[in-house]
């Protein structure tokens, strides 16, 4: 009787082994299928302007991790790969810094209007240049309790648009990251309020939770992070595009767009 119970307790094992293998196998393979369809539909963002915030700047380092990590160092370094990624399909961006600072010209003045007017700046550089999209970058924090994790993606109320993209990028980060359940949300914020197209803010995670801090000082999580970004933004100009009336030159539109250099716009 014991040996019997051992011998199906071992089957068991077995069995939940195989499983677990099968399951986390079906996933490498879905998504290394779902990557190979972000790469097909990388023309959708040829000659797209797109405009990248990076979170505070200079006098706003924004949020602080409890080993000390600082907001704005995160979400610039994001930032920069999103760039390069965007860049490389072809895609025209604009960063709003490039360094350490912000954009405000009252020097001395009250942090408050400083702030403010740093926030204008930005959203008016991407409504100025008649921007396809306006993507910020920054970190969240729940200084109330370390566990609170995750990225999230957030859109202004009312806007279609701005819902669908955030919800495309939402998507995104929670097939690749694979550490957060959250959804797009709606919430009403001065850049995305004041953008004349569609904007989102992508919250990549919690600064405020140890693991989480770690995380964003990692160069590959880093590109992970930049990458789920760069993928539903992909997929909502594909889901956008237009069909065309007449028939398509395959060969002339993969000569333009592997002659298509990806270009990085200095901030002002």
């Amino acid at each position: 009787m014991i040996r019997v119970l051992r011998f199906r307790g071992r089957y068991v094992l077995l069995l939940a082994f195989l499983i677990l293998t099968g399951y986390y196998t079906a996933r490498i393979v879905v998504d290394g299928l779902e990557n190979r369809r972000v790469s097909a539909l990388s023309w959708s963002v040829a000659n797209k302007l797109v405009v990248i915030d990076p979170g505070h700047g200079g006098i706003d380092p924004g949020s602080k991790g409890p080993g000390g990590v600082i907001e704005k160092d995160v979400t610039l370094e994001v930032s920069r790969k999103l760039a390069t990624v965007l860049g490389q399909a072809g895609a025209v961006v604009l960063m709003t810094r490039e360094t350490d600072v912000d954009l405000s010209d009252s020097e001395g003045g009250r942090l408050i209007t400083r702030k403010r007017e740093d926030l204008a700046k930005r959203v008016g550089m991407a409504n100025e240049r008649n921007a396809d999209a306006f993507i910020s970058v920054h970190v969240n924090s729940f200084k109330s309790g370390p566990r609170e994790h995750g990225a999230q993606t957030f859109y202004q109320p009312g806007s279609k648009e701005g819902e669908k993209l955030a919800k495309s990028i939402q998507g995104e980060l929670v097939r690749l990251l694979k550490n957060t359940k959250r959804r797009a949300k709606a919430v009403d914020y001065y850049t995305t309020r004041n953008a004349k197209m569609p904007a989102v803010i992508v919250e990549i995670g919690f600064i405020s939770n140890p693991r989480e801090e770690r995380l964003m000082c990692d160069p590959d999580y880093q590109g992970k992070v930049a990458y789920a970004i760069y993928s539903g933004i992909v997929k909502y100009f594909a889901s956008s595009a237009t069909v065309t009336n007449g028939p398509v030159d395959k060969e002339r539109a993969l000569e333009t767009f592997m002659n298509n250099e990806g270009k990085v716009f200095n901030a002002p």
